[in-house]
């Protein structure tokens, strides 16, 4: 798993318990999968479509330093389906996990569309096309 993104938690990311708040989380993890899966299919309207369970196996504190993995599952006409994992950055301690996120290439009057990609790409490998 490639840990793309890493984020410091401070005090407006917790819940009155004083751990970070789960939909500050689910949030990054949103907004995270989301720009990786435009990036690899090059359609800028690529949207969530499914989030399968979330399970939430330990937490966060504020001053923590989280990362947020993703990988490639499958790529389907339409959609890329990413599994997610984040972690504590220094104890690696695993924080949630979810298994299969989907998202889906809209067109300008919002039904999907094709992208067209079959693999990962990586920047190296579109210039290397150019």
């Amino acid at each position: 798993m490639r840990f793309h993104t890493r984020k410091w938690v401070k005090p407006e990311d917790l819940n009155p318990n004083g751990t970070l708040f789960g939909g500050r989380l689910l949030q990054w993890i949103d907004e995270e999968v989301a720009l990786y899966a435009i990036i690899q299919l090059e359609i800028p309207k690529t949207v969530t479509k499914f989030m399968s369970e979330i399970d939430f196996v330990s937490s966060a504190r504020q001053g923590d330093i989280i990362e947020i993995g993703i990988d490639v599952v499958k790529f389907g006409r339409t959609s890329i389906t990413l599994n997610c994992k984040v972690r504590n950055k220094l104890t690696r301690k695993e924080i949630i996990t979810i298994d299969k996120i989907v998202m889906v290439s809209l067109g300008e009057n919002g039904e999907t569309v094709p992208h067209g990609k079959t693999r990962i790409e990586y920047v190296k490998d579109r210039l290397d096309n150019q």
